[in-house]
């Protein structure tokens, strides 16, 4: 039964594509809705009866088809508890993205909502990969629909928005497909047969491949998916593609579509390449230092309020991967619960900024204000989503920070976490920094669009839009017609869009632990090969002189924190 779920996960969003495409225009937007709700309906029945929540396994459990047999390609799928809460994210954040859309576009219906079906397909893919070139596969086609998602229906900057995030990510990837290759032919040298099996590769790589291998294997792994979480300094591309991407691309760019680089690092470098992991430890914990505080200064000084939220992603995913990087099981769950916390509350922030964008075709804080006065439905809603994005206790933003800065307080030498680390308590004090900044430009950011004086364009007023187009005079979809047909608050269409995302931040912010046990055995097995280099790094200061003792396999058991 999961078997036949896993693939209809993939096939059933590329049937819902063919159908949009060959529908009437005017059914492309029901069709893509009742589409993205059947898959996750499928993904809820697999979450049911999905059987390894508690052990950090894999399911199904079967081989899979080949694809090319003599290279060992095979399509394998299945996932882990972490792997199944981002797919059970990516399928409820798409049918709010679809009926999200409904107002927002009214040209080329049947390509838009098309493309994202097809993006919903490519991003399960990847979460159910079990093979590297499956898994690979998917990755770089979910540039395809974005791609065009942007430079069809994004802003007056849309073209070089969407070649920037082409090209970046792109490249990037090149890299890490030649530091999976690399690793598949040293296994067939000294197996003699091709895998390009995840488990195998990874098992391989950490006890076969030397301290060197490993350690450039990891930087070739990390150089595409830190590309896509986007990790300082290779950032750039994100804000540009968020600011100009239409308001659905916005909601799963932010909530899904980054953390596939975040997933690709816990899935595949840090278990694959520990010594690695471990001899850049350091350095990685400085560059997502940098990044949370660089992101969240720039974001202090923004006028238009998506990219401040565009720009909060850097500094917050900043947390997530520094989380990862303490190498300890604190810091590892709170940054798979940041993953999906994140996903949530930012993509509420986009859609409430698509919302007010949609009545007055502006972002930017110098003419809008005071809207409670107008819009206290909404404002009711931002308030709430900047409460969670900033980690307010009590929402589900405060539990994933909260575990990545103890991950990094605790990840000393001898940590009595059963997990010793290279970081302290000073790397989390200096991270902490981030918060503070996040309070004060979130709530500034707050105080200039909800409170204060009623600020509105010229022309603009009771929900009406003059319908200022982008400087090539189109406005996709967004003109003055189908604003004025928008209430001046919100309607109960938008109002049923926000709802169950702010019923689950309450959720998992009053009630984690169901997440944090679930998150916490996938957790052991990613790390359990990084005890014993952490305490060798330790007490020889690197691993790369001589040859490595026999590490420990990734299936290897250690401690948890639950």
């Amino acid at each position: 039964m999961l078997s036949t779920l896993t693939y209809l996960l993939i096939l059933a969003p590329l049937v819902a594509a063919g159908v949009v495409a060959l529908s009437p225009a005017r059914l492309a937007k029901w069709i893509a809705t009742f589409g993205s709700l059947a898959i996750l309906g499928i993904a809820v029945a697999f979450a049911i009866g999905f059987p390894n929540w508690d052990d950090g396994g894999f399911a199904p459990a079967g081989a899979g088809i080949a694809i090319m047999p003599s290279l060992g390609v095979t399509l394998s799928l299945g996932t882990d508890s972490v792997g199944l809460l981002l797919i059970l994210l990516t399928a409820f954040l798409m049918p709010l993205a679809m009926i999200g859309s409904f107002s927002a576009v009214r040209e080329r219906e049947r390509e838009y909502y098309a493309w994202f079906m097809v993006l919903e397909a490519a991003m399960l893919g990847v979460f159910l990969a079990r093979d590297a070139i499956v898994f690979y596969t998917a990755y770089e086609f979910t540039l395809v629909p974005m791609y065009f998602l942007i430079a069809i229906y994004g802003g007056p900057e849309r073209r070089a928005a969407s070649v920037k995030f082409f090209l970046y990510t792109f490249l990037g990837s090149m890299l890490t497909l030649s530091g999976v290759i690399y690793i598949a032919a040293q296994r067939m040298l000294e197996t003699g047969a091709w895998s390009f099996d995840l488990m195998q590769l990874a098992e391989f790589s950490s006890t076969k491949l030397s301290s060197g291998e490993q350690f450039w294997i990891f930087i070739l792994l990390m150089a595409g998916f830190a590309v896509k979480v986007p990790f300082f300094p290779v950032h750039t591309w994100l804000p540009l593609a968020h600011d100009q991407a239409p308001t659905a691309g916005s909601v799963i760019l932010a909530g899904t579509l980054l953390k596939l680089g975040t997933y690709g690092v816990y899935r595949i470098a840090l278990p694959a390449a520990p010594v690695g992991g471990v001899e850049l430890n350091q350095l990685i914990a400085v560059l997502c230092v940098i990044g949370i505080v660089h992101a969240a200064l720039i974001c202090w000084v923004q006028h238009d309020a998506k990219k401040l939220i565009a720009y909060s992603s850097v500094s917050h995913l900043g947390f997530c991967m520094l989380g990862l990087f303490s190498l300890n099981s604190l810091g590892a769950t709170g940054s798979v619960m940041y993953m999906i916390n994140h996903g949530l509350s930012t993509g509420a922030l986009f859609l409430c900024i698509g919302m007010i964008y949609e009545r007055y075709h502006t972002k930017d804080m110098d003419q809008l204000g005071g809207l409670f006065k107008r819009m206290p439905v909404w404002s009711f809603f931002m308030v709430f989503f900047t409460l969670a994005s900033l980690g307010l206790p009590g929402l589900n933003g405060f539990i994933g920070e909260f575990l990545c800065l103890m991950g990094a307080y605790t990840a000393e030498p001898g940590a009595a976490t059963g997990y010793p680390g290279l970081l302290g308590p000073w790397w989390a004090l200096v991270a902490g920094l981030g918060l503070i900044l996040a309070a004060m430009y979130l709530l500034i950011m707050l105080g200039k669009l909800v409170w204060g004086p009623l600020r509105e364009p010229n022309g603009h007023g009771h929900g009406h839009a003059s319908g200022h187009g982008d400087s090539h005079g189109a406005d996709h979809g967004h003109g003055a017609a189908h604003a004025s047909e928008l209430p001046a608050d919100l309607n109960a269409r938008e109002i049923g869009i926000l709802v169950p995302l702010a019923v689950l931040c309450l959720a998992i912010g009053f009630y984690p632990k169901p997440m944090l046990e679930v998150i916490s055995p996938s957790v052991d097995k990613v790390l359990a090969a990084y005890p014993k280099h952490v305490e060798r790094y330790v007490r020889e200061g690197t691993l790369l002189d001589g040859e490595d003792a026999a590490p420990q396999g990734i299936a290897a058991s250690t401690p948890s924190v639950r």
